[in-house]
């Protein structure tokens, strides 16, 4: 009895034995199929956290900046590190400084561009475009030192889409700038701005054409005007408004008219030959 028992143990053993060979070779052919498919899949993710790490890398470089003397002001951004030379250089360049540029104002060769990134639906866009703007195109475009280049930069949704199509129409027909100042005036933001409201402000900004006006805010070139503000605004790192570059120095939210006084201030004494 003893030795069938015994017997009977080794053949349970062996069987157990061969399965979990059996089992090991497959599990070893499986792994090395699968591999290669594995590395394959692992590459494409590589390179997406690749580019997301260079974008937020520029962002942080380029917006977590402002003027350090003007802290604490509503609007503002907390100061940060100045950008590195290279950073600094790219920034600059995106000034367009392109003489028939319909949403800019000021000399095409004026030592200091101001790039404004903003949306209509903004507030704190607006409180810069009533205070502190105005003073600055009284000081400084009329004088020939500074150029002021808008970016639609809608992130409020469908009505901030809109309006930024409108304001592109009525530049179109010579009328951005006082489109701007209306629907920038107080209290306009709380209106709205469907359709019927964004014809109401054309009006008020002396457009001429108002047909023309509807058909250029739904044309295909308004669009195309729209996402390359747009296109730009992400590459560099702009996650809210207003956001200024001011020949390069990035200056966050609406900060009191010292922060841009001395920005600019610094930005002619360095563009000096």
């Amino acid at each position: 009895m003893f030795s069938s028992k015994t017997q009977s143990k080794t053949q349970s053993e062996t069987r157990s034995k061969t399965k979990t060979q059996t089992r090991t070779r497959t599990e070893s052919k499986t792994a090395s199929r699968t591999r290669p498919g594995t590395k394959s899949a692992a590459k494409p993710l590589l390179v997406s956290a690749g580019v997301a790490l260079a974008a937020v890398t520029l962002g942080i470089v380029s917006w977590q900046a402002t003027a350090p003397a003007e802290q604490g002001s509503a609007g503002s951004a907390p100061a940060a590190a100045t950008p590195r030379s290279d950073t600094s250089a790219a920034l600059r360049a995106l000034a367009r400084r392109e003489p028939g540029d319909k949403l800019a104002v000021g000399r095409a060769d004026a030592p200091v561009v101001l790039i404004e990134y903003s949306d209509f639906k903004c507030g704190y866009c607006g409180k810069f475009a009533r205070d502190t703007e105005p003073e600055l195109v009284e000081k400084y475009v009329e004088s020939g030192t500074l150029r002021i280049e808008w970016r639609n930069f809608p992130i409020f949704g469908a009505e901030s889409e809109a309006a930024a199509r409108a304001a592109w129409a009525a530049g179109q027909q010579d009328r951005f700038a006082a489109f701007h100042s209306a629907a920038y005036a107080d209290g306009s933001k709380e209106k709205g701005f469907a359709e019927p409201r964004l014809l109401e402000l054309a009006r008020e900004a002396g457009v001429p054409d108002l047909d023309r006006f509807k058909a250029d805010m739904a044309g295909e070139q308004a669009a195309a005007a729209l996402k390359k503000d747009q296109e730009e605004g992400y590459r560099i790192g702009v996650t809210s408004t207003p956001s200024f570059l001011v020949n390069g120095k990035p200056i966050a939210g609406a900060q009191p008219l010292g922060a841009f006084t001395a920005a600019i201030a610094q930005a002619e004494e360095a563009a000096r030959p």
